[in-house]
């Protein structure tokens, strides 16, 4: 779909990338990237690709997987979701980041690549983001990225056995241009030292262009 420096961004394959994802998931010793999911974890190869046959191959949601691009592997999913072009609406979710993607330069270039493409290339003018209230990962990833939080939905879905109270965030097409350029400098490779340290955050860069 698209690519960017450190990463590919392309459309889920099951048979392709399920035994990739599959073992890049299961470094998560104890499971606890699925908490805030609605499925998984899974326990075997055999049931994690009928789970991707089954739920991840339709029309809405779209799943996409984050490659490695220096190792060519697949390394986390994200999805296009509720989406409505009459209205110019779509949410990025079902993301799940590998222990290998999670806190990384590709992480977020994966998060840029999929809104650019949003609002660049598909024209939508809302992009969302939404969360159980008790994901503190996915909240603080949401305020990280630039998404503006609007509130919470309470008792809004029930799953694993329990009430979601659900988080809502969004970025809309004024909001577009900014975050746009902050992200590409970020990303620019004189951003980062010899280590590959960040030499500004992303919410420096973006309150120096406000």
């Amino acid at each position: 779909m698209v690519s960017g420096n450190w990463c590919k961004v392309e459309a889920l394959n099951p048979e392709k990338h399920a035994e990739e994802l599959f073992e890049a998931f299961i470094k998560n010793n104890n499971d606890s990237n699925w908490t805030y999911l609605q499925y998984g974890p899974f326990d075997s190869i055999e049931k994690f690709q009928q789970w991707m046959k089954t739920t991840c191959t339709g029309d809405d949601p779209v799943f996409y997987v984050i490659i490695d691009a220096k190792t060519g592997k697949a390394i986390g999913l994200s999805s296009y979701l509720r989406i409505q072009p009459s209205v110019g609406v779509i949410e990025v979710g079902h993301i799940h980041f590998s222990p290998q993607l999670r806190k990384t330069t590709l992480a977020t270039e994966a998060m840029f690549l999929m809104m650019r493409r949003a609002f660049d290339e598909l024209g939508y003018r809302r992009y969302e983001w939404k969360c159980d209230t008790l994901n503190a990962a996915s909240r603080k990833a949401a305020d990280r990225l630039g998404f503006t939080f609007e509130g919470i939905f309470r008792q809004a879905l029930v799953y694993k056995g329990r009430n979601r109270d659900t988080a809502w965030y969004s970025v809309i097409d004024r909001n577009w241009p900014l975050l746009k350029k902050s992200f590409e400098a970020w990303l620019s490779p004189e951003n980062f030292n010899s280590q590959g340290i960040q030499q500004k955050s992303l919410a420096e860069i973006r309150d120096s262009f406000s």
